[in-house]
């Protein structure tokens, strides 16, 4: 319990010391940090000005950790962002290290980068290494990235293949600030005070806490509960539901199951529990699984969303028309 204790009391703190910075946008925070808490990549999708690259450097500084942007561009190759081999003065070669190298990475508009060098950053993102020629470069942990793309501008963009969005533990919606939110904003912005971020904790911390996390336990009727929310998404599984039969053409993946456990056991963690609960499965559903799933052309017709379309894959799995699964 008292683990537990300290694990909600050094993540409240951290979040406290964000938001000094961060107008509103608390589920996106929160979402944040439970990517770093779970040791989970997440992806920020908003329009340009909203904060997305002062969120992570805020992350960066309450953690004291080393933090790299990369903005992504159609010319960039993959050594610009994982380094390469240089001729030194001595006449060999060494590594100079690219900006992969650090504990928070910014990707910036990770959808302008050519599939070559989207497919160097997803590696580093799952193996936590590179290789550069022929020799494997650790990366140091705790390391996260935080990625962004732009939902509109598509033209001369590179989407994000299925199977790499799947690296995502999280995709986080970012909206519009409301007015009073923006009148704060603007306040803090363009006066002559600006708010100063102190470190309240630091890598170790990062490392114990998902040490925690992993620490939390779960029912075998709650993973169940969890495991039927994944396989009602599958259109031709046994346990699909109505409404993926209808709008989706895949379903979401294994590591989609693993990342709703992670992400719930966090929300139980911040509750003051060290059990999962159906809530907490339910909370962590949407940021989990909406790029997860591939909608049809038929979803697009008719205004479904990814969002919307897990609406009802829950509402199916709560009137308990399903399967038991055997855990």
């Amino acid at each position: 319990m008292q683990e537990a204790q300290w694990f909600r009391d050094t993540f409240n703190a951290v979040r406290s010391e964000v938001q000094k910075a961060i107008v509103g946008q608390p589920d996106i925070v929160e979402g944040a940090l439970i990517g770093l808490a779970v040791g989970g990549h997440v992806l920020l999708e908003g329009m340009p000005g909203l904060g997305k690259t002062l969120l992570v450097r805020s992350i960066s500084q309450s953690l004291n950790m080393e933090f790299s942007r990369i903005q992504f561009t159609p010319d960039m190759m993959p050594a610009d962002v994982t380094g390469t081999n240089v001729l030194s003065e001595g006449r060999a070669f060494e590594f100079r290290r690219g900006p992969i190298f650090a504990n928070i990475v910014l990707a910036d508009e990770i959808n302008r980068a050519t599939p070559k060098t989207q497919s160097a950053m997803l590696e580093a993102m799952q193996e936590r290494s590179v290789t550069v020629g022929g020799r494997r470069h650790e990366l140091k942990e705790p390391f996260l990235v935080l990625a962004t793309q732009n939902p509109v501008e598509q033209e001369g963009t590179y989407p994000l293949p299925e199977a790499q969005l799947d690296r995502f533990l999280f995709k986080l919606i970012v909206p519009y600030p409301s007015k009073a939110e923006l009148a704060e904003v603007v306040n803090r912005t363009t006066g002559e005070a600006s708010a100063v971020l102190s470190a309240v904790a630091h890598q170790e911390d990062v490392l114990q806490m998902r040490a925690l996390v992993r620490q939390v336990f779960i029912e075998p009727n709650v993973l169940d509960y969890g495991l039927s929310l994944i396989v009602a998404t599958h259109p031709e599984g046994a346990g699909a539901s109505p409404v993926a039969k209808r709008y989706c053409r895949f379903g979401a993946s294994p590591r989609g199951a693993q990342s709703l456990v992670s992400a719930g056991k966090v929300y139980a963690l911040l509750d003051g529990r060290q059990r999962v609960s159906r809530e907490d499965l339910i909370k962590a559903a949407k940021p989990v699984l909406r790029h997860r799933i591939l909608l049809n052309f038929e979803a697009e017709a008719d205004g479904m969303t990814a969002d919307k379309v897990l609406d009802e894959v829950a509402a199916f799995v709560k009137d308990g028309d399903r399967d038991p699964i055997k855990v």
